[in-house]
């Protein structure tokens, strides 16, 4: 009788134990809600504060709507009424008339610039107002090199109608689609930079040797002022306002992170202006205002994401988003032409975003709509950085989502490893990993050696290493998860796209029972 006490109280106490774990996991959240289009996406304000634009799918197909800045959602009206292949990009011209947008003909790649009145009335039996190609030609492609300032009707596009390979430059009127060359491309000129005037004044190419060329063109013919070679880093970023210098980020010579320096275009001799003050990872970003062209921030991308700001007031309504949105990445992206008011995108880990207005004159901030409205943000795990030794002690980075409401021990995990691979997982939302950790997994994502944005030395650590060391920093992760006890070295799963792809099949086959 003792013996069947026992057990029955047993198994009474792993009932209750599975009942307490079951009523601490999250629901199970359907994958179109993960996966699905969002409901609003690339939203924008328009240069006079006066409208909101964004993309919505029309008919299961990504569209442009506007709205007035006073109005809900619901109100919106349709631009663009594509029913077939999804309206890629759009941005508004600088006077707001017009909202400009690119697409291709039946998958054909050649793209062209479209403008439209988002105010006009359509006309009768349209949906949408008439839309016009500005860039119109057969078999061409056309990118777009810069919005000017000083002529808000116009935009300076590339267009490969005269040789396939390269495309020469033209000024191209929004309102009638005129066209005039500014510059002939005979000279296989890349990554054209314009100065604070609307002026071509850079170009960056590709040798034969694979070394990356900074060129002036200032003398009309061009002329080479700064070199790096294949494995170092050398890009303009923008000019200074003073239009003499042009910022650039570069780790050429012995430099092992990126840093931002002060390009002298006329003698090619750089001055040092910032790297990360804690010397872990490479320059990532640089912030201007686009009425002073006065830089005012910085960015680099550590295990989190951190902006040093130059300018005070940028600083000042920084600190008060991160008061009133605590745990949130902050983003500026569009915004008014007086930079009053900012659109502003707030995340987390466990929160794919908020939309918001933000007025810094009046301190307001309004919210628009919430990213995936029907994701249960109280049902998302949290993404925590993690670093562990590889199979020769170089040291990993790497991010670990745990599913949430399960015990952080034996768990069936899924390692997830990106593509590029020169490229880099960051702290923040992850759609894969909270699809799979809210079906149960551990998700481990490592910056394996090859990855991008940890300097020079880490980056060439991969070179020659596809499948050796580099593969050794993905499965040193797992064995770091399995001696912590948090995964079941029975229960090892590994998925990717890319060389995320390559390195789930070197998995499999190298080390199938890790």
């Amino acid at each position: 009788m003792k013996r069947i006490t026992i057990f029955f109280a047993t198994i009474t106490l792993i009932s209750a134990s599975i009942m307490t774990i079951s009523a601490q996991m999250p629901r199970l959240i359907d994958r179109e809600i993960f996966f699905g289009n969002p409901e609003y996406s690339n939203t924008q304000i328009s240069p006079d504060g006066k409208w909101v634009s964004f993309m919505k799918p029309y008919k299961d197909t990504r569209n442009i709507w506007v709205k007035r800045a006073s109005e809900s959602f619901d109100k919106a009206r349709l631009i663009t009424a594509e029913t077939k292949r999804p309206i890629g990009g759009y941005f508004w011209s600088r006077d707001g008339k017009y909202i400009l947008f690119v697409k291709d003909n039946g998958g054909d790649e050649n793209f062209n610039v479209y403008s439209v009145k988002p105010m006009d009335t359509p006309a009768n039996g349209d949906a949408v107002p008439a839309a016009r190609n500005i860039t119109e030609g057969e078999k061409v492609r056309a990118t777009i090199q810069s919005v000017p300032k000083s002529d808000p009707d116009s935009i300076y596009v590339g267009l490969n109608d005269r040789d396939p390979a390269w495309h020469d430059i033209y000024r191209v009127s929004i309102s009638t689609g005129k066209k005039t060359l500014i510059m002939e491309n005979k000279n296989r000129l890349q990554g054209l930079i314009f100065d604070n005037t609307d002026k071509i004044r850079l170009s960056v190419r590709s040798a034969k040797n694979g070394d990356t060329e900074i060129l002036s063109l200032d003398g009309g013919e061009p002329k080479k002022i700064y070199t790096c070679n294949v494995f170092e880093t050398c890009q303009p970023v923008r000019f200074h306002k003073n239009n003499q210098l042009v910022y650039m980020q570069t780790n050429k010579g012995d430099r092992d992170l990126i840093q931002l320096v002060l390009l002298d275009v006329k003698t090619g001799s750089e001055t040092f202006v910032e790297q990360d003050p804690n010397k872990r990872v490479d320059f990532g970003g640089a912030i201007f205002s686009d009425v002073s062209d006065e830089l005012v921030g910085t960015v680099y991308t550590d295990d989190k994401t951190k902006i040093l700001w130059k300018d005070k007031k940028f600083a000042s309504d920084y600190k008060w988003l991160k008061k009133k949105l605590p745990g949130k990445e902050i983003n500026f992206s569009s915004s008014t032409a007086d930079e009053n008011i900012f659109k502003i995108d707030a995340t987390s880990d466990n929160d794919p975003g908020e939309v918001y207005l933000f007025d810094r004159k009046k301190k307001k901030l309004m919210l628009q709509y919430k990213i995936r409205k029907n994701l249960p943000r109280n049902a998302l795990s949290r993404m925590k950085p993690i670093r562990y030794k590889s199979s020769d002690g170089l040291e990993i980075p790497a991010y670990l989502t745990l599913p949430k409401g399960v015990p952080a021990k034996n768990l069936p995990t899924i390692v997830f490893p990106h593509g590029g691979p020169w490229g880099r997982d960051n702290w923040g939302y992850d759609t894969f990993a909270q699809f799979l950790a809210n079906r149960g997994y551990a998700v481990l994502q490592p910056n394996f050696r090859a990855s991008t944005g940890y300097g020079k030395k880490f980056l060439d650590a991969g070179n020659n290493q596809w499948g050796d060391l580099m593969q050794d920093d993905i499965t040193w992760g797992v064995k770091h998860l399995v001696k912590e006890g948090i995964a079941d070295p029975k229960r090892i799963g590994i998925m990717g796209g890319s060389y995320g792809g390559y390195a789930t099949l070197a998995g499999v086959t190298f080390t199938p029972d890790t």
